[in-house]
């Protein structure tokens, strides 16, 4: 491992680090902290959970210890663009605690927030702007900011970006900045539009790669449940009541199906919070810090809204829903087992989501393990999965979309008692009756570029 201390980086920020207990640099952190300390462009593929945060925040705090001075009114230093609210907020809070023992500036801004602190911010120059792009283009087009001055420009989470419909807002940034400048470019897959991207912003960058997209945490212990869409909340709240489950991420696709879990769940006595974006800025903030706290034991998130989360010791994720891009699924797994510990990622399958789960362990090369619980709930049991047969969707014409149907058999053991063992049946708790049944149905996929800052 590498020394934080053999890194050339000032006394002030290894203080900082030291007050956080970092003493050794991540693999990341290792290769991209010197090329940039000696001013190369920077090409970082890496996923979230791999220290990449700090890779490129300390050398832009190095660079500012280093040339001192003050930045001249409405400028900045250095410019990170993050996709989500939730992200460049965490982004903000890291140069604010690398840079606690410097004399550094540093603004967030990101839609959902008043305008007045972040233009009194940028009206006396600020050293680091941390932004999202909709927000940003909103402030350059009102002459708030200039970016004629920026010397470091960093874009975190590019392909992410890319989902989000940002692609063309993030070309005007780059045509509002100067021509010499040091460029970072993050990104945990490389599209072709974002391999474009990168072609046109850097220069002869050093490149550096860590954990391939489809490899999954190594510490995390993987499970599928096969149930039936319609009793998928009262297996979470029974899964959430075990005493193991101390900390718990739970994911869904869309924000209306966030909220419904989190009503279902207080309906069930089980205290959580969900995060989207129709939620804002404060709610979110107020949501994560509880989470952070331990005041709520279960958060609630979509795919959008959980970049940024930042949380040790997440004990257990589970995908109330199985994403539809593979690749979200590794990010969200690797919510949990951070910072040396392990974890559990636990996944609810219905049947029209076995041609996910199928693209899912394609990617990450890997059979998920199937399992099922008793109706004491102390003694899983390996079930059998249904055929998953060789390609195509549930009820698809293409050879091998058929495979076994689960939850309709006749003979199963559990259809005399009416209900699959260690479920409960829908109805059994309030808030769980016939009434809530249409949450499960599967809306229309929205169109990604129509949002804007929408996390």
């Amino acid at each position: 491992m590498t020394e934080f201390t053999t890194l050339g980086l000032a006394e002030p920020i290894l203080r900082a680090l030291g007050d956080e207990g970092y003493s050794e640099a991540t693999p990341i952190q290792a290769r991209t902290i010197p090329a940039l300390l000696d001013g190369r462009d920077v090409l970082g593929i890496a996923q979230t959970g791999t220290g990449k945060t700090a890779a490129f925040a300390l050398p832009i705090l190095q660079h500012i210890f280093e040339t001192g001075g003050r930045p001249a009114p409405k400028t900045c230093r250095a410019l990170i663009l993050a996709p989500t609210r939730e992200l460049a907020i965490q982004i903000g809070e890291s140069i604010r605690t690398y840079g606690r023992h410097m004399r550094v500036s540093s603004t967030v801004v990101v839609g959902g927030a008043k305008h007045g602190p972040q233009i009194k911010s940028m009206a006396r120059g600020v050293d680091v702007v941390v932004a999202t792009p909709g927000r940003l283009i909103d402030h350059l087009d009102s002459r708030n900011l200039s970016l004629r001055a920026t010397e470091v420009v960093v874009l975190d989470e590019a392909d992410h970006m890319l989902d989000l419909g940002f692609l063309v807002a993030i070309r005007r940034i780059v045509k509002e900045l100067p021509k010499e400048r040091q460029n970072v470019f993050f990104s945990a897959t490389m599209p072709k539009q974002i391999g474009e991207l990168a072609s046109d912003m850097l220069h002869d960058p050093v490149r550096v790669s860590v954990t391939p997209v489809a490899t999954t945490a190594e510490r995390v212990a993987q499970k599928v449940y096969f149930i039936e869409r319609t009793r998928k909340r009262d297996l979470l709240a029974d899964l959430l009541k075990e005493p193991e489950f101390s900390r718990t991420l739970v994911f869904t696709r869309t924000k209306r199906g966030a909220d419904r879990v989190a009503k279902g769940l207080g309906h069930a006595g089980i205290a959580s919070d969900a995060i989207h974006g129709d939620k804002s800025q404060s709610q979110r903030q107020r949501a994560l810090a509880n989470f952070k706290a331990g005041k709520i034991e279960v958060l609630i998130a979509t795919d959008i809204a959980a970049r940024g989360i930042d949380v040790d010791a997440v004990s257990h994720v589970i995908n109330f829903e199985l994403p539809e891009v593979a690749e979200s699924y590794v990010h969200r797994i690797g919510r949990t087992a951070r910072a040396g510990a392990s974890g559990i990622a636990i996944s609810f399958c219905d049947n029209e989501e076995r041609g996910l789960l199928r693209d899912i362990e394609k990617a990450t090369r890997q059979t998920i393990e199937v399992e099922d619980v008793r109706e004491d709930k102390t003694e899983p049991v390996r079930a059998e999965a249904p055929k998953r047969g060789r390609g195509g969707r549930p009820g698809g014409k293409r050879p091998g979309a058929g495979g076994a149907k689960f939850g309709k058999a006749k003979n199963a053991p559990w259809a005399k008692s009416g209900g699959k063992p260690g479920v409960k049946n829908a109805g059994e708790k309030s808030g769980h009756g016939a009434g809530n049944q249409s949450a499960g149905k599967r809306r229309p996929a929205r169109n990604p570029a129509a949002r804007r800052d929408a996390a």
